[in-house]
């Protein structure tokens, strides 16, 4: 095996790292790429053929991980499903049934799962069909972001929180088991500080979710809307957003406390189909 390299591709918050075979990783190697996860926010490793088995071995190495949702499943179904740990994400059709979730739509800004009280820190995300156009995920550093706004603004929010919405997907889609609403207020989920102090590397970052029916507890909710569009104004700057144009077997691990991503839809006749694993806090 070549020596692992490490090489930065979007100046301060993403890593490619090549020379690398996750199948057969030493443990000072997983140390330099968990290391490269704090230091940089996302890493990429291509070339790698993994099954489920081994992409689910090597997420664990980051935690324990999340079961994937299985909602109203029956026993029946859910024994059916060869891994409980890794997320089919996907537009495909099988026997008249998608094989995933999130299907073609557009997914805007968020981070994983803000929604519960602790959510997680790593996501681990196989590219295995990708379709010609579309489909591209974007990231955003939310540790540059925090950065770019005004030493006003961060102070106005340094005491503040976030209530993130339970009740919708990433696609904007209302979750199985939830009733309808029209006010933000209304929304279940969690509440987290505006601005998180990660857990690990002790950096001040901006902490968002997604934008869609967020609320700021303790403000009207005129008051709420304008200081979340003013917030959500500096999150997504250019010069912090960096484009994931997949290639088959790209591998993705990104740190949820760091970045948001977001993903362009795709033509539905195309086939895309990723597996994710998810890893529970530690901290």
């Amino acid at each position: 095996m070549a020596d692992m390299i490490i090489h930065p591709i979007n100046h301060s918050f993403v890593a490619e790292i090549s020379g690398v075979d996750i199948k057969s990783l030493t443990e000072d190697d997983f140390n330099k790429i968990y290391q490269a996860w704090l230091t940089y926010g996302v890493v990429r490793i291509r070339h790698q053929q993994l099954d489920e088995d081994a992409l689910q071995s090597f997420s664990a190495r980051f935690g324990p991980l999340e079961e994937i949702p299985m909602g109203r499943l029956p026993e029946s179904a859910r024994a059916k499903i060869k891994n409980r740990y890794v997320t089919q994400l996907s537009n495909i059709i099988e026997n008249g049934k998608p094989i995933g979730g999130l299907g073609n739509a557009e997914a805007s800004w968020h981070s994983d799962m803000t929604y519960v009280e602790t959510p997680p820190p790593a996501s681990v995300l196989l590219g295995i069909e990708i379709p010609a156009e579309g489909g591209d995920t974007y990231f955003a550093d939310q540790r540059a972001a925090l950065a770019a706004m005004p030493e006003a603004l961060v102070k106005r929010i340094a005491a503040l929180g976030i209530k993130h919405d339970a009740s919708h997907t990433s696609v904007g889609k209302l979750r199985p088991g939830f009733e309808p609403f029209d006010d933000p207020r209304e929304a279940p989920g969690a509440i987290h500080p505006i601005v998180n102090t990660h857990a690990e590397t002790g950096e001040p970052t901006l902490y968002l979710g997604r934008r869609e029916w967020a609320y700021i507890p303790g403000l009207e909710l005129d008051a709420s809307e304008a200081l979340l569009d003013e917030i959500w104004s500096y999150a997504a700057l250019p010069a912090n957003v960096w484009k994931q144009r997949w290639q088959p077997y790209d591998l993705i691990i990104w740190d949820n406390r760091r970045v948001l991503h977001r993903r362009d839809n795709f033509d539905q006749h195309a086939r895309r189909l990723m597996k994710r694993c998810q890893v529970l806090s530690k901290i």
